[in-house]
């Protein structure tokens, strides 16, 4: 089977990008030939036989001049739709599995594989099809803001939701509104939505109804060592403001006498830095990463955007460290308050507060959920890729 993968980032920048490049390496060692599709860039680290790719389009380091055309180019680009035009005819892929593709690539890629009679498999990696900020939230939301479900994309340009720019806004609601109004993403023969969260977001658009499919995310092969648990509270994950930092941060001060481990990278390192209760081990990854998740007490996960399947709380499970996680998109599939770990509401602080010291305080509660979470299994590369070529095959025919 020949295999077209697309995503914008064709490197290992965050969930999507890693899921797409393990995903097609796992498809290739099965004998299936798999290539890729995406933005130039010296960071790629797979691509296509053709050497098409779109032009890298950078929204937050742009030129002058640069950031003058971006608004031609993320409604419709006709370099994108060019470039994957020459990858197909050279690769004649027999299904195309799309992922984040607007703004960068656009739609316009969408009619450019339906022209060549190509089945189109989606995974959803946010809600970007219902929502032009991909969130859910706005600078000024608390919790998910739904303000343009049903095809309201003003509410976009009134609370300046994409990158908290008027311009970006005004553009990504027409995006949002035209694609809609052309009904673009009924030319997508099955979405995978992984969480029923997502699958209930999404459904909001009725060109997706009856065309999605849940298969939660797949996570490493990894197994516990039997390594000594720690006395710490562990977060891992961008140091970002919609995953619940400051929220985090607020906690951690309001117990100093817990100590908290901090291991990841991004935006906010210099807030973490400045409490004198974290330990900031900054990005970490494998069987270092594995053993730092192992010995701790338990994780926290608070987001305060729409997560999808959230790796975070995947593998915590998997090396059995329960999880206090927000009470926010696809989070409680996942936890099973009080049995596997605690839920709390998203962006309260008190009760986040609370929970944490509830759970570090109560050692045999914690060790509980702890063997509670050896019943919990997700699914490997394997299983997963099973799922997926399954899903190809019914397409292809």
């Amino acid at each position: 089977m020949r295999i077209l993968m697309v995503n914008k980032y064709l490197y290992p920048k965050g969930g999507a990008e890693t899921y797409v490049i393990k995903l097609g390496e796992y498809l290739r060692s099965l004998g299936h030939e798999v290539q890729y599709f995406g933005m130039s860039d010296k960071r790629n680290v797979v691509g296509n036989s053709a050497g098409a790719y779109t032009d890298n389009i950078d929204f937050h380091n742009a030129s002058s001049a640069q950031k003058l055309t971006y608004p031609f180019k993320i409604i419709y680009s006709f370099g994108a739709a060019k470039k994957i035009r020459r990858v197909i005819a050279d690769f004649k892929p027999d299904i195309v599995h799309l992922n984040n593709f607007n703004y960068q690539l656009t739609p316009s890629i969408i009619y450019e594989i339906k022209r060549s009679s190509v089945p189109i498999v989606y995974t959803a990696h946010d809600v970007q099809l219902v929502c032009p900020n991909h969130k859910f939230k706005h600078d000024n939301s608390k919790g998910l803001c739904r303000e343009c479900v049903g095809g309201k994309f003003a509410s976009c340009i009134k609370h300046n939701c994409v990158h908290s720019s008027k311009l970006r806004s005004v553009i990504g609601a027409a995006e949002a509104w035209l694609y809609r109004k052309k009904h673009t993403y009924r030319m997508i023969d099955k979405i995978v939505c992984p969480s029923l969260f997502m699958e209930r977001e999404l459904s909001a658009n009725g060109d997706i109804i009856g065309r999605t499919v849940t298969a939660y995310n797949f996570i490493e092969e990894i197994h516990t060592t039997g390594v000594e648990r720690d006395n710490y509270v562990l977060y891992f994950g961008r140091y970002s403001e919609e995953k619940g930092i400051k929220t985090l941060i607020e906690a951690a001060k309001a117990l100093p006498a817990i100590q908290f481990v901090f291991a990841g990278r991004g935006e906010m390192e210099d807030e973490i830095n400045s409490v004198s209760n974290i330990r900031n081990l900054g990005f970490k990854t494998g069987a270092e990463l594995n053993e730092i998740i192992e010995k701790a007490a338990f994780t926290v996960l608070a987001s305060e955007w729409s997560e999808n399947c959230p790796f975070t709380v995947m593998e915590s499970q998997t090396m059995r460290t329960p999880v206090i996680g927000a009470r926010i998109g696809g989070i409680p599939e996942l936890i099973e308050d009080g049995v596997t770990g605690l839920l709390f509401e998203s962006g309260n602080a008190a009760e986040l507060t609370k929970k944490i010291e509830y759970l570090y305080t109560n050692k045999e509660i914690c060790a509980e959920m702890s063997r509670n979470c050896e019943k919990i299994s997700y699914d490997t590369i394997s299983g997963y890729a099973d799922k997926m070529i399954d899903l190809y095959k019914d397409l292809i025919k």
